[in-house]
């Protein structure tokens, strides 16, 4: 059966996540019944990475095999038309080798998250970004990530019902950038690992805020990490400003 290679974006405020649970909305199940009306031997659709509630993707990257032969335009325009009117798009769809998989061919996975520094209400931006009313050094904020970097146990960012058989990540990257924005500020983080623990990003976020605004000295990131204990984590920020951007593969998969 040929396989076929999506691109997906989606707007996770409606949905429970990317998995598919019992009795609750989440991305795969959306997706998947949006194929079963061109597929009606019903396929599975694996993503490349399980995000969590409210969290939203650019880039995510999935796959499904259908038993017909589809023209890649054609089948990206029949799932977005029976996708309306939920809040997901296939941006891109390629034919892919039967040895592909969406998630354990993956050897990178790259999140976004958008913090907002201001005192007024955001509003055109509610529900796309963490804000909080404090400033926040951006300084300060490097120099606490910098001690993330690499190889460790992560099991002090990591949530309690994590189910990933080590703690042990490589992080290869933890960027900032600091943007002047209507009456406020916007940083932008960007996150890069082969593979994520469940709510790392988010965990990383929070204790990195602590430190912006000078709760926390920097050097605690450091002892935080090598406490190996969940409970010297700051706090785990919301997920509404959180983006699945880019999952990156050995070879390219979209033209």
């Amino acid at each position: 059966m040929p396989k076929y290679a999506f691109k997906i974006e989606y707007d996770g405020k409606p949905y429970h996540g990317w998995q598919r649970q019992p009795d609750v909305p989440s991305v795969q199940q959306t997706i998947e019944e949006a194929l079963y009306k061109i597929a009606p031997e019903k396929p599975s659709i694996q993503g490349a990475g399980r995000t969590d509630a409210g969290v939203h993707a650019t880039g995510q990257v999935a796959h499904a095999e259908l038993i017909k032969s589809w023209d890649t335009e054609r089948l990206l325009e029949a799932l977005n038309f029976h996708l309306r009117p939920a809040l997901i798009s296939i941006t891109q769809c390629q034919v892919v080798n039967e040895d592909f998989h969406a998630r354990f061919s993956a050897i990178e996975r790259r999140y976004k998250f958008r913090l907002v520094s201001r005192r007024s209400p955001v509003i055109v931006d509610s529900g796309w970004v963490w804000q909080v009313q404090r400033d926040l050094d951006i300084d300060l904020m490097r120099k606490g990530a910098e001690h993330l970097i690499g190889k460790h146990d992560f099991t002090t960012f990591r949530s309690s019902i994590c189910q990933a058989k080590s703690p042990i990540k490589t992080l290869d990257e933890i960027s900032i950038k600091e943007f002047n924005i209507e009456h406020g500020k916007e940083f932008e983080f960007t996150i890069r690992a082969r593979s994520f623990l469940h709510n790392q990003v988010r965990s990383f976020v929070g204790t990195l805020e602590r430190v912006g605004a000078k709760a926390w000295d920097h050097a605690r990131v450091k002892e935080a990490l090598l406490a190996v204990d969940r409970s010297a984590c700051g706090p785990v920020c919301p997920p509404q400003g959180l983006y699945l951007a880019e999952v990156i593969y050995s070879s390219k998969v979209f033209t």
